[in-house]
């Protein structure tokens, strides 16, 4: 593979890291004492009562609306936990597995928002090419343990 200015490795360890300060970001923005105390699960459940799909509701309905303020800390911790694995490359196939499905979710959710659409979609696609193109080969954790 020929590359400019890096191999393309590294090349994909800018990608997954790029894609680890998103998912560190979409965790810093959100007002944390809020979110602990239900916010952003009362104003996901909105959604989620409004939406088309059947399976979205029923789904919202049967994980998260009984254990509110627990699944607010999941997704809280999930942003977290992807965004400093994914920089450090530390179980980097499994941050980015865990990612790809954490987009899935909030697309299903968001079918209505156009943003979040274009947002989830290319973090999604990141995902799918840091995957396969095997990111963690570069400037990680990973390599440096001799893991995957």
């Amino acid at each position: 593979m020929d590359a400019i200015w890096l191999t393309g490795a590294q090349w994909l360890a800018v990608l997954r890291i790029g894609l680890g300060l998103w998912w560190l970001e979409s965790w810093r923005h959100k007002d944390k004492k809020s979110w602990s105390e239900g916010a952003g699960i009362a104003w996901a459940a909105d959604v989620a009562g409004k939406h088309r799909w059947n399976a979205v509701r029923s789904g919202f309905e049967v994980v998260v609306t009984p254990r509110p303020r627990t699944m607010a800390y999941v997704v809280l911790y999930a942003e977290l936990a992807l965004g400093l694995g994914l920089i450090l490359g530390f179980l980097t196939p499994l941050a980015l597995v865990g990612g790809l499905l954490l987009n899935g979710l909030y697309f299903a959710l968001m079918i209505h928002d156009w943003a979040e659409q274009g947002q989830n979609s290319m973090m999604a696609l990141i995902s799918v090419v840091a995957l396969f193109g095997m990111s963690w080969q570069s400037w990680s954790v990973d390599s440096a343990l001799g893991l995957f």
